[in-house]
């Protein structure tokens, strides 16, 4: 009787062993994927503002540059 009492102990241990084990997986598993998402966010992020910056340094270089053109084109035309 004994016997039967302490394998029946064993195997709630066991039971509950398996389910702190699958909690504890399914956690760490959640927390990988929350990595993830954060480090494409942020990757995304830096690569939009970077882009950002080059659309902005464009537009000013194509100003200067159309600037130059037009009063250079005006002092020949003028001059």
């Amino acid at each position: 009787m004994r016997m039967r009492r302490s394998l029946s102990e064993l195997e709630r241990e066991f039971h509950r062993e398996v389910s702190l084990e699958r909690h504890r997986r399914a956690s760490l598993r959640r927390t990988a994927q929350q990595r993830t998402l954060k480090r494409e966010t942020e990757r995304r992020h830096k690569h939009g503002s970077i882009r950002f910056f080059v659309l902005v340094l464009t537009l000013i270089l194509t100003a200067v540059i159309v600037t130059v053109v037009m009063f250079r084109t005006l002092y020949l035309l003028l001059g």
